[in-house]
């Protein structure tokens, strides 16, 4: 059997492989193809809108199916260049037989193991908090603290950064190669004042280039090579140098990494039962192509911005299930909500997310997106350490049951997805004295986690 292609090889077949323009592989390749292996498979219109959780594990193989098939027939477009990294069966198969089903986030006593997951495994879904959210320079380090001090936490991600001592972080400039440094920089203090300096971490959240990366990742107390390089690379389904120059920094640093791309609802895939096809092959691929140790499976609803939606939350459900039961990689992925902080909604969301995420078998986690991630400072640690909670008690649950918990909690918010409370920023939420909740924000906290238990998730356990 061929290995997985060489990271050489990769970029070779970056300006070798098959040309197709980005105007024709998102017009023509993506939606042709989901389309026809959606027919192909019959899993057209297989998107239960009164139950968000999916329990058909026969349907959940058949949506595996659907993806392989698609990875091999579609690749990664390479943007730069035009061209298709395409692998074979051979190397597709090889990558995913020797992907990691463990892994050590971290070093020593502060450490987080992740490890494959199948549904209502009773190992936790681990969770990494926050998602980056920008954040005022003059709270990152006191956010990313409290943050790492919430001890359900497993991982810390913490917000991004848009200014450096006052000036602004200008985008594939030198500033950002420093902005990475200094992020880096201030992420290890956060950890090490919480008291968990082993604690793993991601990053760099704040760069947008590779450049960010390249003063972050590795250099002298900045992120280690036991904390997660984040990769992200655009929608759908393809890369280009920035996301390969972030591979390859990672690889030359021993590190290890999470590379993933969303599965667009209502974008090029088209419905959720094309974004999940797709999701699954952009997460297997990134074990052949990118070299990744964590994979994606991540799935967003354009139409609602969201994935707390009954459509959004479904596909949640197929795609982690279909990867935990047919591979054993380390499945990643995001419940993306709407609401703001200092909201019971938000909390409601994170809750209907978070738990189809644990229960249907993934192994990492990271959120939350509050008020849908679109405003500087509008995060606060309390919905973090929430969201862990909800990530670790969620985990061992019958499938069943967590449907009926969702279907409990969507009536409460769905109404309001589309034009949601965005709450107020953390400097509104938190009391800046004594750096705790307001009152009425743990009011609110006390409440939707009352209901919860009351709902089934056994977050007093």
């Amino acid at each position: 059997m061929k290995n997985k292609p060489d990271i050489l090889e990769v970029l070779h077949r970056a300006t070798t492989g098959e040309y197709c323009t980005q105007k024709e592989w998102d017009t023509k390749k993506i939606p042709l193809t989901i389309s026809r292996i959606l027919k192909e498979h019959g899993l057209a219109k297989t998107c239960d809108m009164e139950n968000p959780v999916n329990m058909d594990m026969e349907l959940a193989d058949k949506f595996y199916a659907a993806g392989y098939q698609a990875a091999l027939e579609l690749g990664y477009l390479c943007t730069d260049t035009d061209r298709i990294i395409a692998v074979s069966q051979e190397e597709l198969d090889d990558a995913l037989k020797h992907a990691p089903s463990e892994l050590t986030v971290g070093e020593g006593k502060d450490a987080t193991v992740l490890k494959a997951r199948t549904p209502s495994d009773p190992y936790p879904l681990k969770a990494a908090t926050s998602l980056g959210i920008t954040l005022s320079e003059d709270i990152y380090a006191d956010m990313a603290y409290l943050i790492a001090n919430e001890r359900e936490v497993d991982i810390l991600e913490a917000g991004s950064l848009t200014t450096i001592h006052g000036y602004e972080v200008l985008s594939g400039t030198p500033t950002e190669t420093r902005m990475g440094y200094e992020h880096g920089v201030m992420h290890r203090e956060a950890r090490r004042k919480a008291g968990r300096p082993g604690m793993g971490g991601m990053g760099s959240i704040s760069a947008i280039t590779e450049y960010g990366q390249f003063g972050a990742y590795g250099t002298p107390g900045g992120f280690r090579n036991t904390d997660l390089a984040l990769i992200l690379f655009p929608s759908e389904m393809k890369v280009d140098y920035r996301t390969l120059h972030k591979v390859v920094h990672t690889l030359n640093m021993g590190g290890i990494m999470k590379c993933d791309s969303p599965g667009m609802i209502g974008g090029m895939p088209g419905p959720a039962e094309g974004a999940v096809i797709s999701s699954i092959a952009c997460a297997l691929l990134s074990y052949a192509i990118l070299h990744t140790h964590v994979g994606g499976g991540e799935i967003y609803d354009v139409r609602y911005l969201a994935t707390v939606n009954r459509e959004g939350l479904w596909a949640l459900s197929m795609t982690n299930q279909a990867l935990s039961r047919n591979t054993h990689t380390l499945v990643h992925n995001i419940s993306n909500q709407v609401s703001g902080p200092g909201t019971e909604n938000l909390l409601r969301e994170i809750a209907a997310g978070v738990s189809i995420i644990a229960a249907s078998g993934a192994s990492l986690t990271t959120g939350p997106r509050s008020a849908g991630g679109k405003l500087n400072d509008f995060v606060t640690p309390l919905e973090c350490r929430f969201l862990a909670e909800v990530a670790h008690a969620a985990s061992p649950m019958e499938l069943s049951k967590v449907n009926e918990v969702v279907k409990a909690l969507l009536p409460k918010y769905e109404d309001s997805i589309k034009e949601p409370d965005l709450g107020v920023p953390f400097q509104k939420a938190y009391n800046m004295e004594t750096l705790e909740p307001t009152p009425e924000w743990e009011a609110a906290y006390r409440k939707v986690k009352a209901e919860c238990i009351e709902l089934g998730i056994p977050l007093d356990a």
